[in-house]
């Protein structure tokens, strides 16, 4: 998402330069995944560089349970153990419906009855994402890890834990041992409100940041979080960027400095 304009090739290049561990792709952008290669072939190529496929993103809306979402899981689960990607992730519904909390929890627990085998068989881990928009069927990282554990299916699901929709629900416990994968982005318009900030307004991080992007992960790697990091940038000034690898390594540069080498 924070490098939508580069091909496939370009992208593992980039990720390569910036001494990143793995690149984490979406289904859901302006183009094929992988830009029409196949799968293997694609994840043949991240491997030569020296890189993982920490996931792919996304089965939307996942927890509202149909035969459809059900096809849409295991296709996505064929195309990650195709490439030798380790995650996907779940995306709950975000459009203002299935917001009350006793259909938010039941719909929570249909859907992940429902997927769990199919995630199982594949020997994959799913992630779910909470999104802390106020209209999201699911905003809580505790109802996600509770529902979670009351199915004992730790070992099949995991959670996204979004510094954005993280200070979007309004902060609360983190999970270290329960989290998958951290999203990161900044907010640094400084007339927004929380309830008016929005997936554009999400640039990359640095001492403007609104969110505590750096404080979140602090948190999360002294209480044992040693899980991927990913950019999640959906600004168009930050897609227009003439040079993204300055951009970020410079973003990079300036957490580590606020965490420790360790985190970044």
């Amino acid at each position: 998402m924070t490098l939508p304009r580069y091909d496939f090739t370009a992208l593992l290049d980039m990720a390569a330069l910036l001494g990143c561990i793995g690149v984490e792709l979406r289904n859901d952008l302006d183009r094929p995944l992988f830009d029409g290669l196949a799968a293997g072939d694609a994840g043949q190529m991240a491997r030569d560089r020296g890189l993982r496929i920490v996931g792919l993103s996304q089965v939307y809306p996942f927890n509202t349970w149909s035969d459809a979402i059900g096809a849409e899981v295991g296709a996505l689960c064929d195309t990650a153990r195709a490439c030798g990607a380790e995650t996907i992730s779940l995306i709950p519904r975000n459009d203002g419906t299935g917001t009350g909390k006793g259909e938010r929890h039941a719909n929570l627990r249909i859907a992940l009855k429902q997927i769990r085998p199919i995630v199982e068989d594949a020997g994959l881990v799913a992630l779910i994402e909470p999104l802390g928009f106020a209209r999201s069927s699911l905003r809580s990282k505790r109802d996600t890890v509770e529902t979670i554990a009351a199915l004992d299916a730790e070992h099949v699901f995991r959670i996204v834990h979004d510094t954005f929709h993280h200070a979007l629900a309004g902060g609360g416990p983190i999970y270290p041992k329960q989290t998958g994968i951290v999203h990161i982005s900044g907010v640094v318009d400084p007339q927004l409100t929380l309830d008016q900030m929005k997936d554009a307004h999400r640039v990359l991080v640095d001492e403007r940041d609104r969110l505590g992007n750096t404080a979140q992960l602090r948190a999360l790697v002294q209480a044992g979080y040693d899980g991927p990091v990913s950019y999640e940038c959906f600004a168009p000034e930050t897609h227009a960027l003439a040079d993204p690898e300055t951009a970020i390594r410079a973003s990079l540069n300036f957490i580590s400095s606020q965490i420790g080498a360790q985190a970044a």
